[in-house]
């Protein structure tokens, strides 16, 4: 270590509380802003030296390679040379704050960048937002584990730096502190909250500096929400809900689909020839869409023809709509080839791409076989929060997001009803998002239901209690009788050589003949022993603990590792341990 590194986390360390944690979300604010700035550039950069030269009017064949080639790349870089999986973006994050005590792996402060930049820049249709978040998220675990921060303070830490991403990628700093409110910190004081807006401002000030001030999709609100309107946003809410699900329910089964194809090269093989073909025959799929958005926000329809096949149709209204609405469902399916064959890469441009073309669509055949005259652009904005809300089961977020990327605020209202409504029915079809079926396969699920979230983040194997004599199952009365006299507990776990639990003897069942010698010889160990009803497993999370205590009436619970003994939990611990949780999350 330098002096002068040493000196600085000397200083940081001297500094009050307070005062650390709003230093910390400036500097983190800083870094992270310039990370998603060199992530839009690179991609940028990849985009446009790989399709500069297309012919709008012409199909390239390229279409079908670079996808393939982009996630090649990845998986050469994630295997070969940096050796370790680079997890998902968001669900990295929750699972870090969930299982890791907040911390991330370092060369997750890079690996994101590399692979997420090979993804999308090379036409993988998937984002840049959640690689964004982990990085960011990830040096601000590796500056708070130098601070040595405690966990409140690394949680807080994540906190700002998921903030700040959203804030830089989408210049959009409002919405990037309710995305931090809503998915990230389940629980955030007062105190905390001054630093998370300091880290998005600075991160939106970074992106503004290098990217200019422009909001990411320009909208013009030319028509203003009427009331009568008011039916029709409810019921493309219920479009969109319906939408929504069918891009949860695709994306885990695709998941289960490609488990079933054995080794990574046939998953690669697949997925990305799929894609590649995919991309080919409609290329508004390729990478993260952003023009092909902008695009259907004015309520152009040019994009579903250009570069394609089908370009030569593109005046035929009929053909037009029926290809939007494959776009629209191929985009889904694009996204998890993506992710299935190995590409990185996040769910929020796809999402808002969708949503997008769902509104437009949803508009179009309104007005074109409803005799209509709804107005166009506004359903195509409104569509983004829509399956935003659904996706990631996030609306407060979603209302704030589109409101601020488009500037149209005049549209809050119609933007409450379709988020508002796409969340309470997807909600109800799907009860998990996006993001929480990712991590409930590992059972990490992080909720904002405080009492569940602070039982997660307990673990068994930290509240063993071990002072327990065992005692083997072949012994007798008077082995045990010798044990009872040297012990200060009044349970004795019945065990052999090998470490198999066989039961459980309490002080009370033995009480009547300890004082009868002649038993001593006599009596086995392994005719007074019973197992217990109610055992815990190492690897049960704390909410199945709480819940076998409740049932059991017990005070005490054994504990087992695939039927070998390793200690016993108490109702005590369990408790005290939740109340240090609690006080420690509840201060100022």
């Amino acid at each position: 270590m330098s002096k002068f590194t040493f000196r600085v986390l000397h200083f940081t360390r001297r500094l009050p509380a307070r005062q650390l944690m709003i230093g910390l979300s400036i500097v983190v604010g800083f870094v992270v802003g310039m990370i998603a700035v060199i992530m839009k550039n690179l991609v940028h950069f990849i985009q446009n030296l790989l399709t500069g030269g297309f012919e709008i009017d012409y199909s390239n064949y390229l279409y079908v390679l670079y996808p393939a080639i982009g996630i090649l790349a990845t998986l050469i870089f994630i295997k070969y040379i940096l050796r370790r999986p680079v997890e998902d973006g968001v669900p990295n994050v929750l699972h870090a704050i969930s299982k890791e005590q907040g911390i991330i792996k370092k060369h997750n402060t890079f690996s994101s960048i590399v692979t997420s930049a090979l993804t999308v820049g090379f036409g993988g249709s998937v984002g840049l937002e959640g690689p964004t978040v982990v990085t960011g998220a990830a040096t601000g675990s590796v500056i708070a584990k130098s601070l040595g921060l405690n966990y409140k303070q690394v949680v807080s830490v994540l906190g700002f730096a998921a903030a700040a991403a959203m804030s830089a990628i989408f210049k959009a700093p409002i919405a990037a502190i309710v995305f931090a409110l809503e998915v990230i910190l389940f629980d955030m004081t007062m105190t905390a909250l001054v630093p998370l807006l300091l880290s998005s401002i600075v991160a939106a000030l970074t992106s503004y500096f290098f990217l200019g001030q422009d909001v990411l999709y320009p909208f013009e609100v030319a028509h203003k929400f009427d009331l009568s309107e008011t039916p029709y946003y409810l019921v493309f809410g219920i479009f969109t809900a319906l939408i929504s699900v069918y891009f949860i329910k695709l994306y885990v089964f695709s998941g289960r689909v490609f488990a079933k194809i054995k080794g990574w090269l046939w998953q690669f093989m697949v997925g990305a020839g799929a894609l590649g073909i995919l991309i080919f025959l409609f290329p508004a799929l390729y990478g993260e869409g952003y023009k092909s958005i902008n695009l259907a926000l004015t309520g152009d329809m040019d994009f579903i023809f250009d570069n394609s096949i089908f370009y030569s149709l593109k005046d035929n209204t009929h053909i037009a709509m029926l290809l939007l609405l494959a776009i629209l469902l191929f985009k889904v399916v694009a996204t998890s080839l993506t992710f299935r064959a190995g590409g990185i890469g996040g769910i929020f441009a796809p999402t808002l791409f969708i949503g997008t073309m769902a509104g437009l669509l949803f508009v179009k055949a309104s007005n074109f076989y409803g005799f209509t005259s709804l107005p166009e652009s506004n359903f195509a904005l409104v569509g983004m929060a829509g399956l935003l809300a659904g996706v990631i089961h996030a609306p407060l977020t979603a209302i704030f997001l589109i409101a601020e990327i488009t500037g149209g605020y005049e549209l809050f209202l119609p933007i409450m009803m379709v988020a508002t409504t796409s969340y309470s029915i997807t909600k109800l079809l799907s009860p998990n998002s996006i993001y929480t079926i990712q991590l409930k396969k590992r059972g990490d699920v992080l909720t904002h239901h405080k009492d569940s979230t602070l039982l997660s983040l307990m673990r068994v194997s930290k509240l063993l209690e071990k002072d327990f004599n065992t005692i083997e199952p072949d012994a007798n009365l008077g082995k045990l009788v010798k044990i009872v006299a040297n012990s200060h507990r009044n349970i004795y776990p019945v065990v052999d050589k090998d470490g198999k639990f066989h039961g459980i003897i309490f002080l009370d069942q033995i009480r009547h003949i300890m004082f009868k010698p002649e038993l001593y010889e006599t009596t086995l160990v392994s005719s007074l022993c019973y197992r217990p009803s109610k055992v815990v497993d190492i690897h049960d999370d704390m909410e199945t603990v709480a819940s076998k205590f409740q049932h059991s009436g017990k005070y005490n619970l054994v504990v087992l590792d695939d039927d070998k003994y390793v200690g016993f939990v108490s109702r005590a611990n369990v408790f005290s341990e939740y109340r240090k949780l609690l006080r420690d999350f509840s201060e100022e």
